[in-house]
């Protein structure tokens, strides 16, 4: 199999997983664990597998002028992105998570057009505008069901989750160039273990306060998943990813995710799908759509490859 074919089915891997994760992770927040606290044991979790796994390939020694893109892409990817993810789910809900994140691939192409000089066209801007309209209707019709569906501030909620979606931008668009210098493990474990230091301030109280003679299996395998999964496993898919295909292909890939997150937070009884929800949801694939016609051409090109 060509490696691009298996760059897509990786990317289309790593968006299952983050849908699913979506309602996986509410379920243990806040109960067992705060927001907060669950990414201390997904930053810390994840820093130790991709440094277990970094002693069975080569070392590879860091480029000086580079540091500081680690930096960065650590700050956005590991430190921002992460808080505001969890604590805009613990304070949402799952489907709401899932539809926004959707963004991405719009907040990809503006950062593209501002740091890569990339064009944008009537049909691009109008796709970014219907997206945003989306996200907007979405965040300002949020409340209907928090007591319900344990969302305590949806609008604060989902104003970290759009948050999250700018991080993720930002983050793809600068560790982009870094993937096709190094191996992805060996980004991975020094950016993980930079977010290590970047988060804990924020993220140990939380932490400290689990009580550990609470934790099920239920919470134990949730809380499992997501560190091995949509952390270590997801990052490390994406990495590889973004060694064949660019930042918004990758990020086009999102049209999946909240398909996933609505079926299985509908399926679980985690959330409802209302009208607004269903409103924002199609305007913002819609404005994804429209701004990433030429790349879901091409990933459409290689499904039809892969059934071949």
């Amino acid at each position: 199999m060509k490696s691009r074919h298996l760059a897509i089915l990786a990317a289309l891997g790593s968006t299952a997983i983050f849908g699913l994760s979506h309602t996986i992770a509410k379920e243990v927040m806040p109960h067992y664990v705060g927001g907060m606290g669950f990414i201390f044991f997904r930053v810390a979790g994840a820093c130790i597998l991709f440094w277990i796994a970094g002693l069975f390939i080569k070392k590879e020694p860091i480029d000086p002028r580079d540091y500081r893109k680690i930096f960065l892409a650590s700050i956005f990817g590991m430190g921002l992105n992460m808080i505001s993810f969890f604590k805009g789910l613990e304070l949402s809900t799952p489907i709401n998570s899932g539809v926004i994140s959707t963004l991405t691939p719009l907040i990809v192409l503006v950062l593209s057009a501002i740091y890569l000089r990339e064009k944008l066209n009537s049909r691009k801007y109008l796709g970014i505008s219907i997206g945003l309209i989306g996200a907007l209707i979405l965040v300002v019709s949020g409340g209907g069901y928090s007591s319900v569906y344990n969302a305590p501030n949806i609008l604060l909620g989902d104003i970290l989750l759009i948050i999250k979606a700018l991080t993720s931008g930002m983050f793809l668009v600068i560790v982009t160039p870094l993937t096709r210098k190094y191996s992805s493990i060996t980004l991975m474990k020094w950016m993980f273990l930079i977010g290590f230091f970047l988060t804990v301030p924020f993220t140990y109280g939380e932490f400290s306060e689990v009580v550990w003679s609470e934790l099920g299996f239920g919470a134990i395998w949730r809380i499992g998943f997501v560190v091995i999964c949509t952390t270590f496993l997801v990052y490390l898919l994406n990495a590889f990813t973004l060694k064949l295909l660019s930042p918004t292909v990758l990020s086009s890939m999102g049209y999946l995710q909240p398909v996933i997150a609505i079926l299985f937070a509908l399926a679980t009884g985690n959330d409802q799908l209302d009208v607004y929800k269903f409103i924002a949801f199609i305007l913002v694939i819609f404005g994804v759509y429209m701004v990433s016609i030429k790349e879901l051409t091409i990933l459409a090109t290689w499904g039809r490859a892969l059934r071949n």
